[in-house]
């Protein structure tokens, strides 16, 4: 007989009833946005400068076994940035750029989500800013760590398709792409 041939018989007993736990589907939907991020890189006259905003609402529908299925939403209070001094937050809500007295919130709405495997996918939906919106798609990589999902996402967006800095800043002093990371923590459900 061949001695490989009981523990084969084994495995195959333990697979065939179940010892093996199977991957568990996972929803999402409650974001915790004390735990979760949003920030911006962008380049002025050469150097590269960071910012933050600090009060935003998302909305998280996400089941890892339906992920075509989700959907997600954010929106983002303008005058809650944070571009690292008081004078380059004061200009950024000025009529040149973020135009908050007009236009206070940032939006992002899902309209489909591509499953690229690997716990990576494509979120695509609609960014709105300053009155303008565009279809955007955002690689969004998922971790899951102690029963919370980390939803990491990164876009880089052009200022220019949304009318920002215009006036004395169309000149480019500020780049025109700017790279918009976000980390949104969920619990699982």
């Amino acid at each position: 007989m061949n001695p490989r041939f009981p523990r084969f018989i084994a495995l195959a007993g333990t697979l065939a009833l179940g010892a093996v736990p199977a991957a568990q589907a996972v929803e999402y939907s409650d974001v915790n946005t004390t735990a979760s991020t949003i920030s911006f890189t962008y380049q002025q006259m050469g150097s590269r400068n960071y910012g933050t905003f600090s009060k935003f609402e998302a909305r998280l529908n996400f089941d890892t076994d339906n992920p075509a299925a989700a959907y997600a939403a954010l929106r983002i209070d303008l005058n809650s940035i944070d571009a690292g001094s008081s004078d380059a937050n004061t200009e950024l809500q000025k009529i040149a750029w973020f135009n908050t007295q007009t236009y206070p919130v940032a939006t992002f709405e899902s309209t489909a989500v591509t499953d690229l495997g690997d716990n990576r996918y494509i979120f695509t939906g609609n960014l709105s800013l300053r009155g303008h919106t565009r279809e955007v798609n955002v690689p969004v990589r998922l971790k899951s760590e102690n029963a919370i999902g980390i939803f990491d996402g990164e876009l880089t967006l052009k200022r220019d398709d949304f009318k920002m800095g215009e006036g004395e800043w169309a000149d480019s002093v500020v780049s025109n792409e700017i790279n918009i990371r976000f980390r949104m923590v969920a619990p699982q459900r």
